[in-house]
């Protein structure tokens, strides 16, 4: 295999004008690189700076923006097909470096996320002409990331703000537009939409959720959308496909008992965000993961069924113990594996056990 030149390689940069296929391509080299070339503080990254009085990217989405797409992307340790058909894992990442029984850490997710929003953070800093704020810069990110580049530049809102209309009136009447999915108005779209407004008008406020008692009663045809409890989706417990559906109201009640301790776990540990790596298996699904031929995650009894989860930005083995001590029931101490297994099985035994 013949090497690249140094001036070939040069030529790579000198010819950059931030096209979707390039920034793909510098995307999987930074993929690729080792680790010790990516440090900011590296040789190289020192001398590259040197030349210049200040050294910032063109446009980073803030931590407002940043927290808004993952929590409406959702985070999936698991490689999964997403509704669209694309095979999908960390927060909404697809492409080729994606394979099926893929499995990724919290951190890798997060190093794909912030590699995925390049070309939407390009796309929205070469597009729009007037002035934007970081919240607004964040909220038009967010908003790309979920409807495409082409879209966004194609759209109306993009029109309206470069013709100098008041921001705050395109964004509060545009962007509720972009509510539906194959023409149906989704209620996920719709309090994204709400987020991303709310956020381009200054407010950090997280995203709204439903109350206990606006919920309506959790089913196995529910829409993936519908909450089961304030802050988990039943697309989250089916790592939204189609295929891990549950099939009978047993399975939803016994779901929604365990997303109910979820839901205390995330209030002791202040409000952190809950997130389920692993949810229904049935047992073709259970069987290609090589899940346990008795896995609780198979829903295959009266009163069976877990859910592996852990709360975002909360140490592991701290509320490992604090399920321990809570959870009645069934307790996989997955902690050095980056997850807690929360179970229940027939007859509702106490069980504890390591991976």
């Amino acid at each position: 295999m013949a090497r690249l030149t140094l001036q070939e390689f040069t030529n790579f940069w000198a010819y950059y004008r931030g096209e979707t296929h390039q920034m793909d391509a510098v995307g999987e080299l930074w993929r690729k690189m080792p680790v010790s070339l990516l440090d900011s503080e590296s040789d190289w990254v020192q001398k590259y700076r040197s030349g210049a009085e200040e050294f910032k990217p063109i446009s980073v989405i803030n931590d407002a923006g940043l927290a808004l797409i993952k929590a409406f992307e959702g985070l999936r340790l698991e490689s999964y097909i997403c509704p669209a058909g694309f095979l999908t894992v960390g927060y909404g990442s697809t492409g080729e470096h994606v394979y099926p029984g893929q499995v990724i850490t919290e951190k890798e997710a997060e190093e794909l996320l912030r590699t995925d929003l390049w070309r939407f953070e390009d796309v929205v800093s070469c597009s729009v002409t007037v002035p934007l704020t970081d919240n607004e810069y964040a909220a038009l990110v967010s908003f790309s990331f979920n409807v495409g580049c082409g879209a966004f530049k194609d759209s109306t809102l993009l029109r309206r703000l470069n013709d100098g209309e008041p921001k705050g009136r395109v964004f509060a009447e545009e962007l509720p537009r972009w509510d539906k999915a194959n023409g149906e108005p989704l209620e996920g779209l719709a309090r994204r939409r709400k987020a991303e407004v709310d956020l381009a008008l200054g407010s950090n406020e997280p995203p709204v959720f439903p109350t206990k008692e606006e919920l309506p009663r959790f089913t196995p045809d529910a829409s993936f959308e519908q909450y089961v409890t304030p802050h988990v989706q039943y697309g989250e417990i089916a790592l939204w496909q189609d295929a891990r559906r549950f099939t009978s109201q047993q399975q939803c009640d016994t779901a929604l008992e365990i997303c109910e301790f979820l839901e205390e776990a995330r209030e002791h540990f202040g409000g952190a965000p809950i997130i389920i790596t692993s949810g229904y298996r049935p047992p073709a699904i259970n069987a290609a993961v090589g899940g346990a031929e008795s896995s609780e995650h198979l829903y295959d009894a009266e009163d069976t069924g877990a859910i592996d989860w852990y709360l975002d930005g909360i140490g592991l083995f701290g509320l490992q113990d604090w399920c321990l001590s809570t959870w009645p029931y069934s307790t996989g101490k997955g902690a050095p594996k980056g997850f807690i297994h929360t179970g229940i099985r027939n007859t509702r035994p106490k069980i504890v056990w390591n991976y």
